[in-house]
């Protein structure tokens, strides 16, 4: 019963052998997969490929690095997306800001982000943070939100979350749920492996944002859903939990924040 929360199924390098992928995550206990999406484009085939499965779910939105390309008519088709496929469509994102890259202006990162976070709100719907050294500036606009009494019970959820544990006790705080994925797994994890085992478990998920991130030891080659078993056991391990158990929870998390029964 595992369940990876953010896969890029919709990503061009699985074009060639989705199924088999699909099939690799089967045989792995890898039950429910939610397909996350960056642009207009990869949103529609995220959507797709969800139908095609009883147990798989997308988001939709708009990359921080796509910022530049946003125009306020892509929230009426999302809106539309969203109001003929409730059952499918279970979150916003991945939006937020990425000052690794700086793909678009900073400022229209945020402004862009903040559109969508409202978006999101209006939709009753959480949202998926993208936070790549933009901690600081990711809790300022989130707190914005806060200080306005505007955010739901829960919000959203930081995925392939990086930040300090300063930071996870604010974003706790307001309600988010905590991703992790195959980073935890490295050897140089050493920041966020000294506080996981201080994160409530019934904030935390698991994912593997493949294509990329793969866990050791598959380091360097195209990650899977099926990987997200080896995020898994290092939580459990951290944790002093057995796998079954991590499994269970993370499942149930995942299955609260997106209200899938």
């Amino acid at each position: 019963m595992l369940f990876d929360t953010h896969a890029h199924l919709n990503d061009k390098r699985f074009s060639d052998d989705l199924d088999g992928v699909i099939s690799n995550a089967s045989k792995s206990g890898v039950s429910k997969i939610l397909i996350a999406s960056f642009d207009m484009l990869s949103s529609a085939e995220a959507l797709e490929i969800s139908k095609s499965n009883n147990n798989f779910y997308c988001s939709i939105g708009i990359h921080p690095h796509d910022a530049s390309s946003f125009e306020d008519s892509m929230l009426e088709n999302f809106r539309l997306m969203i109001d003929n496929n409730r059952n499918k469509v279970v979150a916003i994102g991945e939006i937020g800001l990425d000052y690794h890259y700086d793909l678009s202006p900073r400022e229209i990162q945020r402004e862009v982000f903040q559109k969508q976070i409202s978006f999101a709100i209006e939709c009753k719907l959480p949202f998926i943070v993208h936070d790549r050294e933009a901690h600081g500036d990711c809790l300022e606009v989130i707190g914005s939100f806060a200080k306005k009494g505007l955010l739901p019970e829960n919000p959203g959820i930081f995925h392939c979350y990086s930040g300090s544990f300063e930071m996870a006790e604010t974003l706790l705080k307001y309600g988010f749920y905590l991703s992790f994925a195959g980073p935890v797994t490295f050897k140089n994890a050493h920041k966020t492996l000294d506080f996981l085992d201080r994160i409530p478990l019934n904030r935390i998920l698991i994912e593997t944002d493949c294509p990329y991130l793969s866990p050791e030891p598959f380091r360097g080659k195209r990650n899977e859903p099926a990987n997200v078993r080896f995020v898994a056991e290092k939580i459990a391990n951290i944790c002093n939990k057995t796998n079954k158990e991590i499994e269970d929870i993370t499942f149930e998390n995942a299955c609260r924040i997106f209200k899938i029964s």
